[in-house]
């Protein structure tokens, strides 16, 4: 599983990435300039989930101001089902 910036697709719905810059087989190893042209991954969305909870807390000294906010960024649960290579 891969979490990834929250993109707009619904649960169970497939996404396509077709910039890869870098794909692998093990033996063979193609590095794009600046991607691999024909390279893409397929993956199933699994949904949102939340991130860590990061705490923003803001002091002035000497006028007792205090001020504490929090903010949990939101991802896209992503399952990676196959890469496909050049040419195939």
């Amino acid at each position: 599983m891969l979490d990834v910036d929250l993109l707009s697709a619904a649960e169970g719905e497939i996404v396509e990435f077709d910039k890869v810059l870098l794909v692998s087989d093990g033996e063979n190893t193609l590095v794009g300039s600046p991607t691999v042209a024909g390279a893409k991954i397929v993956a199933t969305s699994k949904g949102m989930v939340k991130g860590k909870k990061i705490v923003v807390f803001r002091y002035k000294n000497k006028t007792r101001h205090r001020k504490k906010n929090g903010f949990r960024a939101q991802y896209t649960r992503l399952t990676i089902d196959r890469v496909v290579m050049p040419g195939e």
